[in-house]
């Protein structure tokens, strides 16, 4: 039976066992999981938070990762400033990026969802509000969701990565993991 593991990523943490070519030594999945022969199943930039999956299993790996399957990824972005219906109309409807444009994605506003506090804090400027988004995509360009937000006018302060398809983060805390099975 494969295995398929739930871990939230937290900041500046490499989405991948080992840190080459760098001369400092930065966080790792090897600094939070000794679980062998487990790979993660796509990616999360080293800045933002999140789940990933990992499994040993490769036909379920490719299934996760790999666009054609259009699974669903959902994000919790806080934003600088406060998007008016046009920026969110845009999101949905699919941004012009400079590799070509989106997909249209589902996107809207919500209440601050009560994360846990991130190290370092998100930078607060007084005369600069921010405000959250809950961002579904079906695709996984590179920094896809920040070039996104920014592209509309509110660049990205906090990504976090909730779920993948069925999986998400609920009762997952930072730096810890659990089996799928075992959720």
């Amino acid at each position: 039976m494969s295995r398929l593991i739930l871990f939230n990523k937290p900041m500046n943490v490499l989405s991948q066992f080992t840190d080459r070519g760098s001369p400092t030594q930065r966080a790792t999945l090897s600094d939070y999981i000794d679980v062998p022969g487990v790979y993660p199943a796509g990616r999360l930039d080293r800045d933002s938070e999140g789940l990933l999956l990992l499994t040993d299993d490769g036909k379920l790996q490719a299934r996760i990762a790999d666009p054609r399957f259009k699974l669903p990824k959902t994000y919790l972005v806080q934003v600088e400033g406060v998007p008016d219906e046009a920026a969110i109309r845009q999101l949905c409807s699919g941004v012009e990026l400079k590799d070509g444009p989106t997909r249209p994605a589902r996107a809207e506003i919500i209440a601050d969802p009560q994360l846990w506090p991130r190290d370092p804090p998100v930078r607060f400027r007084k005369s600069v509000p921010d405000t959250w988004l809950r961002l579904t995509i079906r695709e996984g360009r590179n920094r896809q969701v920040r070039r996104m937000t920014a592209a509309v006018g509110h660049p990205t302060l906090r990504l976090v990565r909730w779920s993948i398809g069925e999986w998400n983060l609920s009762g997952v805390e930072p730096g810890k993991w659990c089996d799928a099975a075992h959720k």
